[in-house]
């Protein structure tokens, strides 16, 4: 009998930019979705438990309606139906990969997702099922990263994956305002707080650190490296407590 095979991680969180299910537009783009689902599949399949946390700025950004007079309680909710319509999109696509996969839903929707039982997703993660969690916290005012540190934590992963769109890891300052930007290998939670790395969340930061939970910040862009990251290759920033 072939033993399974051994990756770093054993049960991780991807944490997936929406911009990017849309191709640089309004909606979505199939074939990115696609793209991404081939992707995860490819990991699951190399042995890894993966559950994926997906923002909705392919549809609605809350803070960004907020400014354009939209009551940002409101905002935000819409902005967590487009979450879960990606959330959708990409679990039609990871089956058609022949791969089984769960929507969880923070907000009630039974007719196309379960709700939010954190028992249950470690089940579905144990049977080799993607678990993918919709609608953020079910709140105003957080934000996807940090719902996606929420929930690596209380499903017991070894690490969150953040893939971002249009940079490749923390920088020690803006790379798309400054060309001297450069790029860090590794950083510490309380460097990336202190120095103010905005490239996460300080709230997803300050979760990950005070829980021990490794993150490492990727970038999307390029080809495997979503399951380059799942299966624990060097890719990006590694943000760690020491």
């Amino acid at each position: 009998m072939t033993a399974a095979p051994t990756t770093p991680f054993h049960r991780v969180l991807l944490k997936l930019s929406g911009e990017v299910f849309g191709g640089g537009r309004i909606g979505l783009d199939p074939a990115v979705v696609a793209g991404i689902a081939k992707q995860i599949a490819d990991a699951v399949r190399g042995g890894v438990e993966v559950a994926v946390v997906i923002g909705g700025g392919n549809f609605f950004r809350g803070a960004e309606l907020q400014q354009r007079g939209m009551d940002r309680t409101r905002a935000d909710y819409m902005g967590m139906l487009g979450t879960v319509m990606n959330c959708l999109a990409l679990q039609d696509f990871l089956e058609k990969e022949g791969v089984e996969t769960r929507v969880q839903s923070a907000i009630a929707m039974q007719q196309v997702a379960e709700p939010y039982i954190p028992r249950r997703a470690i089940r579905h993660l144990e049977k080799n099922r993607v678990v993918i969690f919709g609608a953020g916290a079910g709140m105003p005012f957080f934000s996807t990263d940090t719902v996606s540190a929420q929930r690596a934590l209380e499903i017991k992963c070894d690490a969150v994956l953040i893939a971002k769109n249009g940079v490749d890891g923390v920088y020690d300052s803006d790379p798309r305002t400054n060309p001297e930007a450069k790029k860090l290998e590794t950083v510490t939670f309380q460097d990336a707080i202190v120095e103010g790395l905005k490239v996460v969340d300080a709230a997803a930061f300050s979760l990950c650190m005070e829980n021990k939970l490794p993150m490492v910040v990727f970038g999307m862009e390029g080809a495997g490296n979503i399951t380059r990251a799942l299966l624990g290759e060097k890719i990006g920033t590694l943000v760690t407590n020491a």
